[in-house]
């Protein structure tokens, strides 16, 4: 059988074979007479469509992959090697696949990093990854954490502390912007110290001058008054803020936000008739007593004025 190519002088492609006038056969990715096996036409143009898809729907084909992310370290573009037991088509592997696989699978896991800093940048991204997804936080904040991991990291904020510090601080960044989670609901789920975070966190606003913006009495009202047990007033909640407004930008009530915002609602409860205990208050809002108090005889001192 030859398989050398029949010289033509046209463009198109023969309807029979030119040697022996038999049919051709166009099935493959060569045009070869079924007689005599001349190979009329190779490579060949496919004019089919380019994408190809695995998936069970037919109708989910796509020309493009999924979109670029920060989320990331390689931007989403590298693949990875399934884990499943069985091919394209549904044949289980044989146990000397499995193993070539396997092989496959830990070199190319060792390939896609260049040096130990992508390493580094890909441990902290997905370490975000896992904090928002434990936190269910929405995917703008996690996008905005990792965008602050990696240019803390291109600043070499982050020799000397630990991946998981620095991930834990720019989604709190992250969280501070939107008024997300506290730091304390962070160190719950976070693999580091509450301290750690907050060590990061200053160095990472001081060295990179963020914009955070500072958290105000009346912002905290909604957390405080959700955190108390029992039905809440329309009346309270509207004299609460009225009473964190007053005081906002005032430099005699400068101080824990916490503080000011169980006096708040504290002095709006006795207004209104809630009959709420200190001790309610103060646990809703994470402070002692002590401190609800000498707050509220300041709010009571001002609004006598």
């Amino acid at each position: 059988m030859s398989s050398q190519s029949a010289p033509t002088g046209k463009s198109s492609t023969p309807s029979t074979c030119p040697e022996c006038a038999g049919c051709l056969d166009r099935t493959g990715q060569e045009t070869f007479c079924s007689d005599c096996g001349l190979v009329v036409e190779e490579q060949q143009i496919d004019h089919g469509p380019e994408w190809r898809s695995f998936d069970e729907d037919e109708s989910e084909r796509r020309r493009t992959g999924a979109p670029r992310t920060v989320t990331r370290h390689d931007k989403g573009l590298s693949t990875e090697i399934g884990r499943d037991r069985s091919d394209a088509n549904g044949t289980a592997l044989s146990a000397r696949k499995k193993r070539r696989l396997s092989r496959q699978r830990r070199l190319h896991s060792r390939a896609k990093f260049a040096s130990k800093r992508q390493r580094n940048l890909s441990h902290g991204l997905g370490e975000i990854r896992r904090l928002t997804s434990a936190l269910e936080l929405s995917d703008t904040i996690r996008t905005q954490a990792c965008s602050l991991f990696k240019t803390a990291q291109d600043g070499d904020l982050l020799i000397g502390r630990s991946i998981e510090g620095g991930a834990a601080a720019a989604v709190y960044i992250a969280c501070r912007c939107t008024n997300g989670i506290e730091m304390h609901r962070l160190a719950e789920v976070a693999r580091c110290s509450e301290s750690h975070i907050w060590t990061v966190y200053k160095a990472f606003q001081r060295e990179l001058e963020l914009p955070v913006p500072i958290e105000r009495p009346v912002d905290r009202i909604p957390r405080v008054l959700a955190a108390i047990p029992g039905p809440v007033t329309d009346a309270t909640r509207r004299r609460a803020r009225e009473l964190a407004r007053l005081v906002d930008g005032d430099p005699a009530f400068t101080g824990s936000r916490r503080g000011i915002a169980a006096g708040c609602i504290y002095l709006a409860s006795e207004e209104t008739g809630q009959e709420w205990t200190q001790t309610t208050v103060a646990e809703a809002a994470g402070v002692v007593p002590p401190t609800l108090r000498m707050w509220y005889r300041r709010l009571q001192d001002h609004v006598d004025e």
